[in-house]
C-alpha cells in the first residue's frame, strides 16, 4: 500500500513550513497555542453528553433507545480515548498537573486506560513507526489482508473476544503485576466499581453493564481497529511520514462517530506530534497547499481505504 513516488512530490513554496514539512518556529508557536477554557468546556460537554444519553435511555426505557444509546456510548469511548491521547501528549492543558490529572482521572481511568503507561509506549510509536519498539504493530501489521481475515478480526472485536482478552491482562496485572502497575490498576478498577455502585444506588445497575462496560468490550474495539488500520495499515518504516501514515479525507460522519476531536488528521499529527488537536485542520490544510498531501496520496473516505486494506 505504499504510495507511488509520483504521489510524494513536494513543492516547497510555503513560508510556514520547513523543508521537512514541519512548521517553522514562528508558525509552530502559533499552532501550539492551548486553549485551556475551551478544552475544559470540551471535557464538561463530553460528560454532559454521556450522562444525557444514559438519562434518556433510563427515561424512555425502550429497546430502540437502548440500541441507539449503546451505539452512542461506543462513540463516547472513542471521545474519551481521543482526549486522553491529547493529554498523553501534554497538549490538553498548559498546566502539567491539570493536564495529567484530567488525562488520568477524567479521561483515562474511566476508559480502563493507564494514561502514564500509554504515554510511555505511545512515545515509542511516534519515535519510529514500524520500528523494533513499535507498541501498536499487532493492530495494523501485515495489511492488506483477505476479506475472510478482515471479517474474522472484526467479528472477534464485535463479540467482545478481543476486549475480554485485553481486560484479562489488566486483571492479571492487578493481581500479580509489579507494585506501581498494580496501584494504577487498583485506581482504574476502583473507579469502575464506583461507577457501577452509582448505577446500583440509582436503581439501574444494568446501565453500567449494558451502556458502559459492554460497548467498551465490543463496539469500541471495532472502532479502535478500524481507525488504527486506516492510520497505518499496510505502511512501512521510513523517515518520510507519508510512507508510515495514511491520510484520509475527513467527513462529518466519520468525525462524529469514529475520529472525534480532529484525531483523523493523523498524518499531520505524525509530521509534528506537538500540535494540539484544534490546530491540526489548519496544519493539514497547509500540507495540502504545498502538495505534501495530494489527491493521489489521500484516500477520499474511510470506506475507500478499508476496501484496499481487505483487498489481498
Amino acid at each position: 500500500m505504499m504510495p507511488p513516488s509520483t504521489a510524494l512530490s513536494y513543492h516547497f513554496t510555503s513560508t510556514k513550513l520547513r523543508s521537512d514539512a514541519r512548521p517553522t518556529p514562528q508558525w509552530r508557536a502559533e499552532l501550539r497555542h492551548i486553549s485551556n477554557p475551551r478544552n475544559a468546556l470540551t471535557i464538561a460537554a463530553l460528560y454532559a453528553q454521556t450522562l444525557a444519553i444514559l438519562w434518556l435511555a433510563i427515561r424512555l426505557h425502550h429497546p430502540l433507545m437502548y440500541t441507539v444509546a449503546f451505539v452512542l456510548m461506543g462513540r463516547a469511548h472513542a471521545q474519551f480515548a481521543s482526549l486522553m491521547h491529547e493529554a498523553a501528549h501534554r497538549l490538553l492543558f498548559s498546566n502539567k498537573f491539570v493536564n495529567d490529572f484530567a488525562g488520568r482521572w477524567l479521561l483515562g481511568f474511566p476508559g480502563f486506560v493507564t494514561t502514564d503507561g500509554y504515554r510511555f509506549v505511545h512515545s515509542a510509536h511516534h519515535r519510529q513507526e514500524f520500528g523494533p519498539d513499535e507498541p501498536d504493530i499487532a493492530l495494523y501489521a501485515n495489511y492488506p489482508i483477505t476479506r475472510q481475515s478482515f471479517r474474522r478480526k472484526l467479528m472477534r472485536d464485535a463479540l467482545g473476544i478481543t476486549g475480554v482478552r485485553l481486560m484479562r491482562g489488566q486483571l492479571q496485572t492487578l493481581l500479580r503485576g509489579e507494585r506501581r502497575s498494580r496501584i494504577t490498576q487498583i485506581k482504574i478498577f476502583g473507579l469502575q466499581i464506583s461507577m457501577f455502585a452509582v448505577s446500583w444506588i440509582i436503581g439501574h445497575p444494568f446501565i453500567y453493564l449494558l451502556l458502559w462496560l459492554l460497548p467498551f468490550l465490543t463496539l469500541w474495539r471495532v472502532i479502535n481497529r478500524l481507525r488504527s488500520i486506516a492510520e497505518h495499515g499496510g505502511m512501512r518504516q521510513d523517515e518520510d511520514r507519508r510512507m508510515t501514515t495514511h491520510s484520509v479525507r475527513q467527513s462529518l460522519l466519520a468525525r462524529f462517530f469514529m475520529v472525534p476531536y480532529n484525531i483523523g488528521w493523523h498524518l499531520a499529527h505524525h509530521v509534528d506530534s506537538g500540535i494540539p488537536f484544534r490546530s491540526l485542520p489548519r496544519y493539514h490544510a497547509e500540507l495540502r497547499a504545498t502538495s505534501y498531501v495530494t489527491d493521489a496520496f489521500e484516500y477520499r473516505s474511510y470506506l475507500a481505504i478499508w476496501r484496499v486494506l481487505r483487498a489481498r
